[in-house]
């Protein structure tokens, strides 16, 4: 695990356990920009878990994160169209997305419409059997908030799993989308405006701002976390795709979600 402070720098001239964290390498270096550096420390650690910043991290007041992949190891929309039995069809156009090279709002919508028809039961049913908390997600919740931290779980995905998911895991608020159901069935369509990227980001500076200005925690995976992620003080792209990795001055590659913990400094003695 890699803790990078850069000026402007990619000399290094200094690498030390961060104190109280043996497990945490802290690298110092000088005279070059982030990205640079970022290169650097890829070619040499491969995939790891890193944080770069220009001074030490502090303990956000705001947290923002995404839900599919990132707190919960599913993505739902692909598990409810299990029980609609187009999960391979679904799940196709959600790793296009996640990756980059689709319009989320279409993708969403095109994804939506497929499941048009499917009885409301199969959210609570795919809810008992398929979603899983992601390892760490409780603690780091529980440990940020413990600090004075907001905690928000900001979502593409759907309210009808965001909601038990944000109350079990100790999130504060929620944004998502909302599928549409009559009769007991979903319609194929949504309610509201459509929670993409743009949302996920403002809703991030809302909370910075209501803060005046407090430092910022993001966590994601996708291409529609990439606003957000570069938009907070620590982005922190969890086990992410490539596009949403490169954006970010955080990454998560190997470790659980208790490791961005240990990156903000913050030693396991602290942790709730």
């Amino acid at each position: 695990m890699v803790h990078a402070l850069e000026s402007q720098g990619a000399k290094v001239h200094g690498a030390d356990p961060l104190p109280g964290l043996d497990s945490v390498l802290q690298i110092m270096a000088d005279d070059g920009d982030p990205a640079a550096f970022r290169g650097v420390l890829d070619r040499h650690f491969g995939a790891t878990d890193m944080l770069i910043t220009d001074h030490l991290p502090t303990v956000p007041q705001v947290f923002v994160s995404d839900m599919d992949s990132t707190m919960i190891g599913q993505e739902c929309i692909d598990e409810l169209a299990d029980f609609a039995g187009i999960k391979d069809q679904i799940a196709a156009i959600t790793e296009r997305a996640m990756q980059g090279e689709l319009d989320f709002a279409e993708a969403l919508t095109e994804r939506v419409r497929l499941l048009g028809g499917l009885g409301e039961d199969a959210i609570q049913q795919c809810l008992d059997q398929r979603i899983r908390d992601m390892p760490g997600a409780r603690i780091l919740v529980a440990t940020l908030k413990a600090h004075g931290c907001q905690t928000i779980l900001v979502t593409g995905g759907f309210h009808q799993f965001a909601d038990p998911v944000a109350e079990r895991l100790g999130f504060e608020r929620v944004v998502g989308n909302r599928l549409a159901v009559e009769h007991g069935k979903l319609t194929g369509g949504l309610t509201g405006d459509i929670v993409d990227s743009a949302v996920k980001k403002a809703v991030l500076r809302s909370a910075v701002e209501a803060r005046d200005g407090a430092a910022s925690l993001a966590t994601g995976d996708g291409a529609n976390d990439i606003p957000m992620l570069v938009a907070a003080s620590y982005g922190v792209a969890y086990h992410a795709k490539p596009k949403a990795r490169a954006a970010a001055n955080g990454a998560i590659d190997r470790g659980d979600l208790t490791d961005v913990l240990r990156l903000l400094g913050l030693a396991e003695g602290e942790w709730v």
